[in-house]
């Protein structure tokens, strides 16, 4: 069973990790992939190849979602080319981990430029084509350093957390209209971004969770294909975290 044969989703920062698996598990279903990227070229190619090769419409877009006015010509561009868009998936997101007392005000903008405001461009260039069409599924990736904070990263928590304000209130005003506004907060996902971390660093974060491994891009893809299907048409507002019970 697909359970998003025709449907469009937009997903923002899917050349790579949690956003490619994502793109792949939704493709899988039948949903018609839009994805952007910004400087992964190669990646972006490959993955449009390996979803069109699933039978589905695929096609990628270099665009800045941090930008305003990119956001805007984004969803005009993806109108265009798939007619319509049925569900919208933000995950691009950066970190630039520092203490407090060494974190410039650069570090701390650019955060939450990119992670929390691209997330305010993307809804608002998309949430007319949701009015006109009344329905449409809305899912913002946070974190669960948005839910509980972590040391060293003052400024990610604070974009994280703003997504779930932002989303609890997106929930309220569009809900009358059957568009549904709803946040994953992933704890510790096992991307190409933590290979990278000194083993030891990844077993103290395994050792606090109690399923005892670090999650995958696909754990956190099944609830995105949840949460775009008609499967989960009643819930709206949520902050659903997708963390092997670390914050249990």
């Amino acid at each position: 069973m697909r359970l998003l044969e025709n449907k469009t989703v937009v997903i923002t920062g899917a050349s790579r990790g949690i956003g490619r698996g994502i793109a792949l598990v939704l493709a899988k279903h039948g949903a018609n992939i839009a994805f952007t990227y910004s400087r992964s070229v190669d990646s972006a190619i490959t993955l449009t190849e390996e979803i069109t090769n699933l039978s589905v419409k695929c096609k990628a877009y270099q665009s800045n979602a941090a930008n305003f006015e990119d956001s805007q010509k984004l969803i005009e561009q993806v109108l265009l080319d798939f007619e319509t868009i049925d569900v919208l998936i933000n995950n691009a997101g950066i970190t630039k981990d520092n203490l407090l007392m060494r974190m410039n005000e650069d570090d701390f903008d650019k955060v939450i430029e990119v992670n929390l405001k691209s997330v305010f461009n993307m809804v608002k260039a998309t949430q007319r084509i949701f009015l006109k069409n009344r329905s449409g599924s809305i899912i913002n990736i946070s974190s669960i350093v948005g839910v509980k904070g972590n040391a060293g990263q003052s400024n990610y928590a604070a974009s994280k957390a703003g997504i779930i304000g932002f989303s609890k209130s997106i929930a309220l005003e569009l809900g009358s209209r059957n568009i549904r506004s709803n946040v994953i907060a992933p704890g510790f996902i096992q991307t190409e971004m933590t290979d990278k971390l000194n083993q030891d660093v990844v077993n103290q974060w395994i050792s606090g969770i109690p399923l005892k491994r670090g999650g995958t891009p696909e754990d956190v893809a099944n609830l995105c294909l949840f949460l775009s299907s008609d499967l989960s048409t009643f819930i709206t507002g949520q902050v659903i975290n997708v963390d092997g019970g670390m914050l249990t």
